[in-house]
């Protein structure tokens, strides 16, 4: 997962939408500002786009007839069926049933780890070809369940690191999970970030293979098969799931890692990676999306230009 370097400036980190939330500006004096226009944009988000809230927006779509949604929902909602155009539907917003049917039916950290077995079948989406948006109407067969967990987090990194940039006149780095937006002005060398398998603190040696490199815009984002699992009877499940199938994407990739001109490009195109399984790495070669992918006995694959991970060092080599 993307760590940060945190010598561009002054850092602060928290938790909200479920995840771990790292915001990194260049002028430190704007962070008390950056941190509240922040904590506003997620709490925002969150009550329009959680599936996991009874009170959202979201929760309470209905389908069947014309709806009138607020305009944050309505964008939210564009960027799902935009990443379902980009990846030919290996990012489905229609998932939001069979997420629930696998077991992921609130917050992650509320999902027991082991439990019962669980009667999975094979059963396609309704198909976000079903969804359609005109302004704020939104149009979309009953029952359908919406669920913008692939790309909401990145989107939000987005949109609050182009609105602290904007408002603040500073750089700005958002991570949401590990989805990070950059905007304004980056630091000298650009914003420095180690993408490894198991998420730490950035002053903390990398525990295994990792990467490090630099953007200046757009942003990086990390799908994993191994971050949020859980077991059902002798079934060990996560929450990428197939659209083809309702059922969790054959874990070929532990972790895919890419960059992109947004981080909702980038994180709809490494979903769509663990998804596609082996078919991934001519995919993402083919769009000349720099990307790095884990496969599930940890040999690391780059494509792109994504740079090379470091040759261990033989005292580090002795640690591992």
């Amino acid at each position: 997962m993307p760590d940060t370097a945190t010598d561009a400036g002054a850092s602060a980190s928290w938790r909200a939408l479920g995840t771990l939330v790292q915001l990194v500006v260049t002028d430190p004096g704007a962070l008390p500002d950056a941190r509240r226009l922040l904590e506003n944009d997620l709490a925002e988000v969150d009550a329009a786009c959680s599936r996991f809230r009874a009170d959202s927006e979201i929760r309470a779509l209905k389908g069947g007839h014309p709806l009138k949604i607020s305009p944050l929902l309505a964008e939210a909602i564009a960027v799902g069926l935009r990443a379902a155009r980009l990846t030919d539907g290996d990012v489905d917003p229609t998932v939001g049933a069979a997420m629930s049917a696998v077991g992921y039916d609130r917050d992650f950290e509320k999902i027991e780890p082991n439990g019962p077995p669980l009667r999975l079948t094979v059963r396609k989406v309704p198909g976000w070809q079903q969804v359609r948006l005109d302004g704020q109407t939104l149009i979309m067969p009953a029952g359908v369940q919406l669920d913008l967990g692939a790309t909401a987090k990145a989107w939000a990194a987005d949109r609050s690191a182009a609105r602290i940039a904007a408002r603040l006149g500073c750089g700005a780095l958002v991570s949401l999970g590990g989805d990070i937006a950059v905007a304004g002005p980056a630091p000298d060398g650009g914003w420095r970030i180690r993408v490894q398998d198991v998420t730490g603190a950035p002053g903390d040696p990398p525990g295994g293979p990792y990467a490090l490199i630099a953007i200046r815009d757009g942003g990086l984002a990390t799908s994993s098969t191994a971050a949020r699992r859980w077991q059902r009877g002798g079934d060990v499940l996560h929450h990428i799931l197939d659209p083809r199938t309702g059922l969790p994407a054959e874990p070929v990739w532990r972790t895919v890692s890419v960059t992109a001109g947004s981080c909702a490009d980038a994180n709809a195109a490494s979903t769509a990676a663990v998804i596609r399984g082996h078919r991934a790495l001519g995919w993402l070669g083919q769009l000349g999306l720099p990307a790095r992918l884990v496969d599930a006995t940890g040999v690391v694959f780059t494509v792109a230009g994504w740079p090379d991970d470091p040759v261990p060092q033989e005292s580090e080599a002795a640690q591992n």
